[in-house]
């Protein structure tokens, strides 16, 4: 899988070239996207997409529904493309898991607006907020969805300072919800790659 830095589908692989590309190199891009992985508590999962993770999602979606037309690859990409961070922000895939079916009911109806209570908070400087959910809203007056899209704009600074190597703290300070994480070395320098200065 070839990083260009803008997801085409002239440069996304063939149905019959993914297939055999995805049978080696899975485990690295499921490694990939552990890496990227921020666990707050036992149900909220942090995952920062990347270019690596969004190209793995839309080919396997079109390997899955077996597209290979030009208009369904171009719906795909306008589906996932708009998750890869630009250079002066992290995106990411908000998963609020909770395995048993009750529980999960009753924890999304005390976690509404849980999404716009993600923080990232680089040393030094203040908390900077998510932005959620640009493409749809995802929540009603009963509940929130157990997925968001979240981003976390990085003024100039701020993205400086990460990529000097200061610590990043992750959390979500809902009412229902308070949690922190510090994000560990190697989860901070495959997100630092994503920053431009």
């Amino acid at each position: 899988m070839q990083l260009t830095g803008k997801i085409t589908p002239d440069n996304l692989m063939s149905l019959e070239a993914y297939t055999k590309w995805r049978k080696v190199h899975k485990p690295e891009v499921l490694a990939h996207r552990k890496l990227r992985s921020v666990l707050l508590g036992e149900n909220l999962n942090l995952q920062f997409e990347s270019e690596t993770t969004i190209r793995y999602q839309i080919q396997e979606m079109l390997r899955i529904e077996k597209v290979f037309e030009e208009e369904g690859i171009v719906q795909e990409i306008e589906a996932y493309a708009p998750l890869v961070p630009d250079g002066s922000n992290w995106k990411a895939t908000l998963l609020i898991e909770y395995t048993d079916i009750n529980e999960r009911k009753r924890e999304l109806a005390k976690l509404i607006g849980v999404e716009d209570r993600m923080f990232v908070e680089v040393e030094g400087h203040a908390r900077v907020y998510a932005i959620a959910d640009e493409d749809l809203d995802r929540e009603n007056e009963e509940k929130t969805s157990a997925v968001h899209f979240v981003r976390f704009e990085l003024s100039q600074p701020m993205r400086a300072a990460v990529m000097a190597g200061a610590g990043v703290k992750i959390g979500c300070d809902h009412t229902h919800y308070p949690a922190h994480q510090a994000l560990g070395a190697e989860t901070l320098a495959s997100l630092a790659g994503d920053l431009r200065a």
